[in-house]
């Protein structure tokens, strides 16, 4: 059965690395979870860190969070849905919002639960995903600060996500002016300007992150160790907190070129084939991983002498080329990841997840 493994001392060691780095710089910073899906025995391992705040995008994993350790605060990392309203209050502490009407939904939710909420508002800049427009956020503000059981916790943006806008000191001084603008002409005191991700990482690295930037929110770099700016690896940081294993069910010398005529896959696509290698053979190897975990062109085989050949719905096919390991029916084969790819591997009930290479 294929199977992924957390190595908690990988994992705590990433920890320790960018707590270090954010104290070093004054920095506060949240986890970001939603990549564990919720899973109670990975989520119960890293909240065992000392860690302050945890962020999600799932209501249902805030629970769960919030079950494992109580006090531990929770922030709601995308703008609020109508009728998740209630359990946002009641599971988040701190919720990231654009909507003046969602606000006020939060405000009177909040009043019947006899809390206060706090937010951080988002604003647009550049990316073209969730965020205030830079010429309505006085007006937005001047609103929002009328509201009982809301407290206006910071200031905050979002980069890189959807089409890849990178952060620069620009960006990030133009957010750091608009907390300034709001803070005079309201006279209130806005805690966060948390205008960081792991893409952002790499700016404090070069020392050119703006001193108001004082939140970070993280994710991928904690569990990849990735330098998200340029897709490289921090030299200071482990690259394989989780690995991905699947196991060989059919093993058999086959021809390198399918015979008849050629259709359509499952996935709709269509195959060419070099000529070359017609009446030529070689071993392949099925897994019990297939499209239904996650895309072939997310993960990596470690064997560089293999190649994923394709995949279908519940397996895949491994040309094991010039390998000169000598593979059998059963034994495993170890593939790397991407973001994308340990996210679906997450979200798929078929994958047992191990710790520290224990079932």
């Amino acid at each position: 059965m294929a199977y992924l493994t957390l190595n908690t001392a990988k994992l705590k060691a990433n920890f320790d690395y960018l707590d270090a780095l954010f104290k070093k710089n004054g920095i506060e910073w949240s986890i970001v979870t939603k990549m564990l899906c919720g899973n109670k025995p990975y989520l119960s391992e890293l909240l065992k860190f000392d860690c302050k705040q945890i962020c999600d995008s799932r209501i249902s994993n805030l629970k769960e969070i919030k079950n494992i350790r109580p006090d531990v605060e929770t922030i709601y990392i995308r703008p609020p849905a109508k009728m998740m309203i209630p359990s946002v209050v009641k599971y988040a502490d701190i919720s990231m919002n654009t909507e003046i009407t969602t606000i006020k939904m939060l405000s009177e939710e909040a009043k019947k639960q006899g809390k206060i909420h706090k937010i951080i508002i988002m604003i647009e800049l550049g990316e073209l995903r969730e965020g205030v427009l830079g010429e309505n956020v006085i007006s937005f503000y001047e609103n929002i600060f009328k509201l009982e059981n809301i407290q206006v916790i910071g200031i905050g943006t979002n980069l890189s996500c959807l089409y890849g806008v990178l952060p620069n000191p620009d960006k990030l001084i133009q957010l750091c002016l608009y907390k300034q603008l709001i803070e005079a002409k309201f006279d209130k005191k806005i805690p966060y300007i948390s205008g960081g991700s792991s893409v952002t990482i790499p700016l404090i690295l070069k020392k050119i992150l703006p001193k108001g930037i004082n939140h970070f929110r993280v994710g991928e770099t904690l569990y990849f160790g990735t330098n998200v700016y340029n897709n490289t690896k921090l030299k200071k940081m482990k690259s394989d907190v989780f690995r991905l294993f699947a196991q060989i069910v059919e093993l058999k010398e086959k021809p390198m070129i399918p015979s008849g005529k050629i259709g359509h896959n499952v996935e709709g696509k269509t195959f060419e084939f070099d000529q070359t290698n017609l009446g030529k053979k070689t071993y392949r190897a099925i897994v019990d991983l297939g499209l239904l975990d996650v895309e072939p062109n997310h993960i990596e085989l470690v064997d560089k002498n293999c190649k994923i050949a394709g995949a279908s719905s519940d397996i895949s096919v491994i040309d094991l080329g010039e390998s000169k390991k000598e593979y059998k029916v059963g034994d495993f084969v170890e593939f790397k990841m991407d973001y994308m790819a340990l996210l679906r591997i997450m979200n798929s009930k078929y994958i047992e997840k191990r710790i520290n290479g224990h079932a």
